[in-house]
């Protein structure tokens, strides 16, 4: 992790942008079933091909929806322009499978308008989700038939209450895996197959946001494995500021590229923000107490050879 290296990435959620009833209709009138249609979005306008400019989306939005997904058309062009301008990667966070169709489809558009020299703008997928896999591999084949650069932030996912809740209440299948363990081996699944494609693109990227260190461990021996280097710069690192240092600063201290997300807003809408990432996977606590066990270690050596004061160079 170096100051100064002029290669950053920033988060950010369309839904709070456009508005959760906005968002809302525009998944009811993208979303198909797989079987009766490719992932190939059904542009807004081609979304963002047409400066943020919007006719009438959709005859069942209302003036406000409508002028909310204006705004956020608007907004993510602006957006998308200036990460660009400025060499930032945008990372579009993920959300309930509620919203999900209508995000994913608009972050294609970008990728579609912004990927074409390297990835700029990266989907988010959730692993915690049946079907993460199929929606890893069908974008990565639609990115390779169209040209584009594909980027992908593997996350474990974090709205589980939610979306059983909502699946019970209403009588569909949940979406959700069945254990833990079966979320370990789908993020696993899907960043094997990213890894494998990356192995012969050189163009395509992942971000690994990840508090586990067996699927850290795991990313290290698949990119030995493959022959793929810390210096290619195409696979990245990510953990919350404040959150599993033990994996972070060793990764970063190998030359490995390592983020350290930072939440930033009023405090009463960052801590709902911060309690998801704490539910999104049991190895974050796993990995404070991990942490505490470390730093009492280390404190007892530094107090048994007389360097409390002691730095690494």
């Amino acid at each position: 992790m170096q100051e100064g290296v002029g290669d950053a990435e920033a988060a950010f959620e369309i839904a709070s942008e456009a508005g959760c009833e906005a968002t809302a209709e525009a998944n009811a009138a993208f979303h198909t079933p797989p079987a009766e249609t490719p992932r190939t979005p059904t542009p807004p306008q081609s979304a963002l091909a047409r400066t943020g400019q919007l006719e009438p989306l959709l005859s069942g939005f209302t003036e406000e929806e409508e002028r909310q997904m204006r705004r956020m058309l608007q907004r993510m062009d602006v957006l998308a322009k200036k990460a660009t301008e400025a060499g930032v990667r945008l990372m579009v966070d993920a959300e309930q499978t509620y919203f999900q169709p209508a995000i994913s489809r608009l972050t294609l558009e970008m990728q579609r308008r912004f990927n074409v020299e390297k990835p700029l703008i990266f989907n988010t997928y959730q692993c915690y989700l049946r079907d993460a896999y199929d929606n890893v591999t069908l974008d990565l084949e639609l990115a390779r038939r169209e040209g584009w650069c594909f980027g992908a932030k593997l996350v474990r996912g974090a709205y589980m209450a939610q979306e059983r809740a909502r699946a019970a209440e209403i009588g569909y299948e949940d979406p959700i895996n069945p254990t833990y363990e079966a979320t370990n081996a789908m993020y696993h699944r899907c960043l094997n197959y990213v890894l494998e494609e990356l192995k012969n693109n050189g163009k395509a990227e992942v971000m690994v946001a990840s508090h586990n260190e067996d699927t850290v461990r795991f990313t290290l021996r698949r990119m030995e494995e493959l022959g793929l280097h810390p210096a290619d710069r195409q696979v990245y690192f990510g953990q919350l500021l404040g959150m599993c240092d033990q994996i972070s600063f060793p990764l970063g201290q190998a030359g490995f590229p390592v983020y350290k997300y930072v939440p930033y807003g009023p405090v009463m809408e960052v801590l709902p923000y911060l309690s998801r990432r704490a539910l999104e996977n049991n190895s974050v606590m796993k990995g404070a107490r991990r942490e505490r066990q470390l730093l009492w270690q280390e404190l007892k050596r530094r107090l048994y050879t007389g360097n409390l004061f002691y730095r690494p160079a």
